[in-house]
């Protein structure tokens, strides 16, 4: 089978980050502060390469995708060309040090993705940057097309959404530790913690979200501090809004978006989770380009508000795959 080439001319059309330059900048500080202090921060090389499959992928690829580009190889063991290809994807995403990491999915064990993605035949090699699907190649293709592809890829996440990519430790002690997870803990935060608490219960969501900034911004990985960060977010949105305008407007405006994601912050609120996630999951299936990655990104902003365990996000998150896919 001859390879399909790739083709960006849908990546103009999308709307994940408008503050591209701004967040490229951030990112590439990010890379750069990591290098000057030997690889903290940095994952391990072998994080990047990974398999994936339908229970993990919202979490594995979806989100990743928003901080680096995500190249997808569905293959199987069956698949000869597939033996060849893989190899050769693999060593690249060595070469490119963290400019994008490389998800492998089974077909044969992962039938729903294969059909959301709509491929025909492996091996199949496609890409999710931002959160959005793009198509790459299928079949076997030389290595200077592929090396070609991922340079357009790679700018595309660049100049478009501000994703410079992962900074590598080459020296990482733990080779099988996770990409979200990469950066250990500094130390304690129970002063920075409690004052988030406090500030809480005093209605001070700004001060809240601030101090649970200031662990973020030391311990990225904090799952307390994310958690309650979503948490004061939300209702720092909600405290002055009119639940029964909000409601109304939701109800008579179904194509406005903003009235949909109002409507489901105040679902999450008043303890309704399956019909904010449910809300915002229709939204996202019924709209395109900034609409649509506007109800995505508050949507997964509950996810973490609710918790990445819970059985109601995980439900949420295989809705949000087969909208998107």
């Amino acid at each position: 089978m001859q390879p399909r080439n790739m083709s960006m001319s849908g990546v103009v059309d999308l709307a994940a980050v408008k503050a591209a330059g701004e967040a490229k900048a951030k990112a590439e500080q990010a890379r750069a502060e990591a290098a000057r202090q030997g690889g903290g921060g940095a994952v391990s090389p072998a994080t990047l390469v990974f398999d994936t499959d339908e229970a993990g992928f919202e979490r594995d690829v979806l989100q990743l995708s928003t901080e680096v580009p995500v190249v997808i190889d569905f293959w199987a063991e069956w698949c000869e060309p597939c033996k060849q290809l893989t190899p050769l994807l693999e060593r690249l995403v060595s070469e490119y040090n963290g400019r994008f990491v490389l998800a492998k999915i089974d077909v044969d064990a992962n039938q729903m993705l294969m059909q959301q993605f709509g491929i025909q035949g492996i091996p199949a090699v496609f890409a999710v940057v931002a959160g959005q699907a793009l198509p790459l190649f299928q079949g076997a293709a030389p290595e200077a097309q592929i090396r070609a592809t991922l340079d357009q890829l790679i700018q595309v996440g660049e100049e478009r959404f501000g994703l410079t990519g992962l900074a590598v430790d080459a020296d990482a002690a733990d080779a099988g530790e996770d990409l979200a997870a990469a950066a250990a803990p500094a130390g304690p935060y129970d002063a920075l913690l409690e004052a988030a608490v406090q500030a809480l219960d005093a209605g001070d969501f700004a001060g809240a979200v601030q101090a649970y900034k200031n662990v973020l911004s030391d311990d990225p990985g904090n799952t307390e501090a994310k958690l309650g960060l979503a948490q004061a977010e939300l209702l720092g949105r909600v405290r002055d809004l009119d639940p029964q305008q909000v409601r109304k407007d939701a109800a008579e405006k179904p194509a406005d978006v903003a009235a949909q994601i109002a409507a489901a912050d105040l679902d999450l609120v008043g303890g309704h989770v399956e019909d904010a996630f449910g809300r915002l999951v229709e939204t996202v299936r019924r709209t395109a380009g900034e609409d649509r990655d506007a109800a995505r990104l508050r949507l997964l902003e509950l996810f973490d508000v609710v918790g990445a365990d819970d059985p109601r996000v995980t439900a949420a998150r295989s809705a949000l795959a087969r909208v998107l896919f």
